[in-house]
């Protein structure tokens, strides 16, 4: 029998890496290492349990189960290798190196496996494909037979920017798998009390019923880490409200990344994907808003969240304790963390995410509105928010959340500001103008309903911050409403009827004309009445006594009409 020796392959790929190493095969274990020498994995003899040998995507595989239940996987071997690895194995590790033969059926039905980490998914007992849970950053229930699962999002820092633009590769984002059927669930603390009380064994119909979705779903969240027992991280928030994505969550925060646990959602983010911060007094004068930018945005199904609001009352205070000892704080975080907080809610929240993220917090800058605010009440479409214009951006929250830094901004484009914006007689005018801005990228964003005594500020405002902008004179020769309505007035008389003129034109009684009646008086030899009323009308017979009443009734003593 040969004697142990070692051997170096060139251009193997660990796990998921993009970057290739040199994997060694020594008598003690196994060893990867870059050209660099930045990422190096070392693995024991003794934690090796089998060997197997398959073909991948990038060539050749060694998968190597270990004995905690994990895998490690090494890509990139030639078929000719295959030998000397096996040679290898069996002289060092006293293994057999097993080939495995993968299913290319195709199809999208079979049956899922838990083996450590990795959930593999099997078709005609061979495997399909494999899922490291390690990669799992989400998982809920989408509905009583159906479990999504989100992996991770790739890295956006620059680096890895560099690198994915010359390597091009696309990375999967999302999984959902159909669950059919309904299962029976038996606590095991339970059992093991009933076998050292020496009961008898119950019937399987005792156990709890449970969907087998929901049975995959628990088992996604153990494996996967995203279950973790509250206390572990460095702060929790309890009960805190997002408007975006709407719901209540417990915040729990850890050195690397924070959960977001609700009633139908479990997230994870990372730390790095948090690209801004936001500390905001609502309009409300109850309420603080605290906004955290995410790059990659948060998954919920097929909708991105860019931006997590969160709403706190400005005098809900708390005491918040970090999870961490006083040295290993200083040592770790310098003066960016304290170990205690004695303040608001919100205050508290937004120290501990700047510390472990190290970004600024954006606050209100020296904008103060006509109302003196710090911020204008406007429309994104048809929601209704407040528009916040800060120090070098402007933001629109709650809902949607809307980030428009000045870098970006070409020109601000005001509509609906007409002359009679400035009169303040003028009640009839319009009480509200639109916005618009006009980005670099070509995309617009208009915000309408602002009120129309904010616009002189907010010119000003762009102004000083050298943004061009730009009045819209499709409106200058817009009328007010009582312009318009005087205007439309003067129209219906050119156009009126002539039996209605006519009957406009006739005496009103409460006209001034009608005041000729109490100041008339009758003269003796002149008469505006005629023919039978006059005492000279001899046009027909009639008695003495007709005719003296005809003259009473000509020639009244008042000297007024009747």
């Amino acid at each position: 029998m040969s004697e142990p020796r070692s051997k170096q392959f060139e251009n193997i790929f660990y796990g998921l890496s993009n970057t290739p190493g040199i994997l060694k095969l020594a008598p003690s274990g196994i060893g990867w290492k870059t050209s660099d020498s930045e990422n190096i994995v070392t693995i024991s003899a003794e934690e090796f349990k089998k060997m197997q040998w398959m073909r991948v995507a990038r060539n050749y595989q060694l998968r190597i189960a270990l004995k905690n239940g994990n895998a490690a996987r090494f890509d990139g071997f030639n078929k000719d290798m295959f030998d000397a690895v096996r040679d290898l194995i069996r002289t060092n590790y006293k293994l057999q190196l097993e080939t495995k033969d993968l299913s290319v059926r195709g199809w999208n039905w079979g049956k899922t496996e838990f083996q450590g980490s990795q959930l593999l998914f099997n078709i005609n007992n061979k495997t399909a494909f494999e899922v490291p849970l390690s990669q799992v950053a989400n998982s809920n229930l989408a509905n009583r037979n159906e479990v999504n699962i989100e992996f991770t999002q790739p890295d956006t820092t620059e680096e890895s920017q560099g690198k994915s633009k010359k390597s091009s590769m696309h990375e999967l984002v999302e999984m959902r798998f159909y669950i059919p059927g309904t299962m029976i669930v038996k606590d095991e603390n339970e059992e093991n009390e009933k076998k050292e009380e020496g009961e008898e064994e119950e019937e399987e119909e005792d156990g709890e019923e449970m969907s087998a979705a929901q049975l995959f779903y628990e088992t996604v969240k153990d494996k996967a880490d995203l279950g973790q027992v509250s206390g572990e991280g460095l702060a929790l928030f309890q009960d805190i409200l997002l408007l975006t994505p709407r719901g209540r969550y417990d915040i729990e925060v850890f050195p690397t990344f924070f959960r977001l646990r609700g009633k139908t959602y479990d997230y994870k983010i990372q730390m790095a994907a948090v690209v801004n911060l936001f500390l905001l007094p609502k309009l409300d004068e109850v309420h603080e808003l605290f906004v955290i930018g995410l790059e990659p945005p948060l998954r919920q199904g097929q909708t991105l969240y860019h931006f997590l609001v969160l709403q706190f009352k400005q005098d809900d205070e708390k005491e918040l304790v970090l999870n961490i000892e006083e040295e290993d704080l200083k040592q770790e975080y310098g003066d960016r963390l304290l170990p205690r907080y004695e303040c608001p809610i919100h205050e508290a929240v937004s120290a501990v995410f700047q510390g472990l993220t190290k970004k600024k917090i954006n606050r209100p800058s020296t904008f103060t509105s006509k109302h003196e605010d710090v911020a204008v009440k406007a429309s994104l479409k048809a929601n209704e928010g407040y528009l916040y214009p800060l120090e070098k951006c402007f933001l629109f929250v709650p809902k949607p959340p809307t980030y428009l830094p000045f870098s970006e901004i070409l020109s601000v484009t005001f509509s609906r500001v007409s002359a009679s914006l400035t009169k303040k007689n003028d009640l009839g005018g319009p009480r509200t103008f639109d916005m618009k801005f006009n980005m670099r990228s070509g995309t617009e964003f208009g915000f309408s309903s602002l009120n129309r005594e904010e616009y002189e500020v907010l010119e000003l405002y762009l102004r000083s911050k050298n943004i061009k902008t730009i009045k819209d004179t499709a409106d200058e020769t817009a009328l007010s409403y009582s312009e318009f309505m005087k205007e439309l007035d003067d129209d219906d008389d050119e156009v009126m009827p002539a039996a209605k003129r006519r009957k406009s034109e006739s005496v009103d009684p409460d006209d001034e004309d009608s005041e000729m009646d109490e100041d008339f008086v009758a003269s003796s030899e002149e008469s505006d009445v005629a023919e039978e009323y006059d005492e000279n009308y001899s046009g027909s017979e009639s008695s003495e006594d007709e005719k003296k009443s005809k003259k009473k009734t000509s020639k009244p003593k008042s000297g007024k009409t009747g």
